[in-house]
């Protein structure tokens, strides 16, 4: 195992942690640490807080990863907590201070994807499971969809509405991955995001859920930025 970057990866809303398990694999291949958060989606202030508890398990500089709503969520997690050395958005939510998913998503044209979305009478909301695979994973399998869209675990009103305090990505280096053909985050806004940041990017031909259709595409990314971080100190040293 590479002992010198530890990875820790959120999920975003509609998953759990197992939505990595492509992605751990190909990282696993890569010699590094990775660990997959199961975050509550039950507010923004519980799901980093619970992400907070797994990064003080981290030894060694760490790499956090966010996939969409997990973004919201590094974004916050990482404040205070120096062995965070990068952050990485997958087709995420950067947010800015004062800035919620809800907020942002009034800032331009709803989503394709965004019809989809259905509340419940408890204070959740939820991808209706027959428009599941264009909505939330096009390109997945049709297997791969429906097992996604039937153990998928609801978002609360209150994590959409969550406010982000202090980002992250203002003071830790930031990586994004821009999913082109992505229903629930419009590219453009990935771009407004990543942009503003000053991240790092790639991008891939790829929907929401580029976990499940290109693991090898997000693997890659982290990748980098964990030997970017690995370099950083050893070129320091050199000099």
């Amino acid at each position: 195992m590479n002992k010198n970057a530890n990875i820790l990866l959120v999920h975003g809303a509609w998953a759990d942690g197992s939505c990595w398990s492509k992605v751990l694999l190909q990282l696993k291949a890569k010699g590094y640490n990775a660990t997959a958060a199961q975050i509550p989606l039950t507010s923004l202030a519980d799901d980093i807080a619970v992400t907070k508890r797994l990064l003080s398990a981290q030894k060694g500089p760490t790499i956090l990863v966010g996939h969409s709503y997990g973004g919201a969520v590094i974004t916050g997690a990482a404040n205070g907590e120096s062995y965070v050395k990068g952050l990485v958005y997958i087709t995420a939510f950067g947010l800015d201070a004062g800035e919620s998913l809800a907020s942002l998503s009034k800032q331009g044209p709803p989503s394709p994807g965004s019809t989809a979305i259905e509340a419940d009478d408890k204070g959740y909301l939820w991808i209706n499971r027959e428009k599941f695979h264009g909505a939330f994973a096009a390109d997945a399998t049709d297997d791969e969809a429906y097992v996604m869209g039937a153990v998928q675990r609801p978002l609360s009103t209150a994590s959409f509405a969550g406010e982000e305090t202090t980002p992250a990505w203002k003071t830790i280096p930031s990586w994004y991955l821009i999913c082109t053909d992505d229903h629930m985050i419009p590219p453009p806004a990935q771009e407004f995001m990543a942009k503003r940041m000053g991240a790092t990017v790639r991008s891939v031909q790829s929907s929401h859920a580029p976990f499940m259709s290109k693991p090898q595409a997000v693997a890659d990314i982290i990748a980098l930025a964990a030997e970017s971080v690995v370099a950083a100190p050893a070129a320091m040293a050199a000099r």
